[in-house]
């Protein structure tokens, strides 16, 4: 399978992207990853994305940008990248089936996975009580105490969210003071089912077969206590997935893809945009825009090739064409 453009991953950058080299006429192909809609199709409700006066569900939201790409010509794989070949022309994408696909340009929009608090007990327990995931897995938690880590939009967002069916949500956060948007804190510090523990880190996730609450340690004094509860929800910031690039093109100390302002990475043909290249705004809509730039420098890269391609030629036909003159 060939195409002239290559979008990996289907979040709100790797989409827009696709709407807009499919509206080029390069009939993309989405290679979806292991999160369709990337991570804003787990946030429950979005309601900072620019066309929406009342809230609309992540999911939705990924959903309506994927039919208006597909509207396009757009192609959609459901598939993993294990491997990049970039040392030739066309790129050779080796996929988690075995497939290849080849490209002229890629537009890498992976997006960053949630990052893990790296305690004991947290892997043992995933799926078990630790969740990363409210939107999906909040209703499990019915009527049960529940621990958020962190302190900042996420965190509260989504603690917010499961508010709607725990009968308690304690929010443990590193530091005195919240990071989040007013607003949210405004929610947060209203809402009776929210309560806070300040200055203190999870030191570990408690239970055999299920989560029976977590140990935390206390940045201040170290004191040591235990919290009991059925449910874990750490959000504690992001990891880039990046991983099948490493030796391909370069990457920050962070994981974090380097791309300059066009979205070009140090590879000619190349295009990194949204959550894998930023690490400060992380949005919805930033990453929607970083999806328009390397969309329009996919396409001026192309034709740029293609004239170069056509020059080319013709000044080959220039020479042949006089010694096939007596044929």
């Amino acid at each position: 399978m060939h195409s002239k453009v290559v979008v990996i991953g289907s979040g709100p950058a790797g989409l827009t992207a696709a709407l807009y080299t499919a509206r080029a006429n390069l009939e993309p192909l989405v290679i979806r990853g292991l999160q369709p809609g990337g991570l804003i199709a787990t946030t429950n409700e979005v309601e900072n994305y620019p066309g929406f006066p009342e809230p609309i569900g992540g999911f939705d939201l990924a959903q309506k940008m994927e039919e208006q790409a597909a509207r396009f010509g757009t192609k959609f794989l459901d598939a993993l990248v294990e491997k990049i070949d970039t040392t030739q022309r066309p790129f050779v994408l080796t996929l988690d089936s075995g497939e290849q696909v080849t490209a002229d340009t890629l537009i890498l929009s992976t997006g960053a996975s949630p990052r893990k608090l790296g305690v004991p007990g947290e892997q043992n327990l995933a799926n078990r009580g630790v969740s990363y995931c409210a939107t999906c897995d909040g209703f499990f938690f019915r009527n049960k105490r529940v621990v958020v880590v962190g302190g900042g939009n996420s965190a509260l967002d989504e603690g917010l969210f499961l508010t709607r069916y725990v009968s308690e949500l304690v929010i443990v956060h590193r530091r005195d003071q919240l990071r989040a948007d007013p607003v949210l804190q405004e929610r947060a510090f209203s809402n009776p089912k929210v309560r806070f523990v300040w200055d203190s880190e999870v030191a570990e996730v408690l239970g055999d077969n299920t989560v029976s609450g977590v140990r935390v340690k206390n940045l201040k004094t170290g004191e040591e206590t235990t919290i009991e509860a059925e449910g874990v929800f750490p959000y504690i910031g992001h990891v880039p997935n990046t991983r099948v690039f490493e030796g391909l093109i370069d990457l920050d100390e962070n994981g974090y893809i380097k791309a300059d302002d066009h979205t070009r990475t140090n590879v000619p043909g190349i295009f990194a945009a949204g959550d894998v290249v930023d690490h400060v705004y992380r949005q919805a809509i930033t990453a929607a825009g970083d999806g328009c730039k390397a969309a329009m420098e996919a396409t001026w890269f192309l034709a740029e090739q293609e004239h170069a391609a056509s020059k080319s030629q013709k000044k080959h036909e220039e020479v042949v064409s006089p010694a096939l003159s007596g044929w």
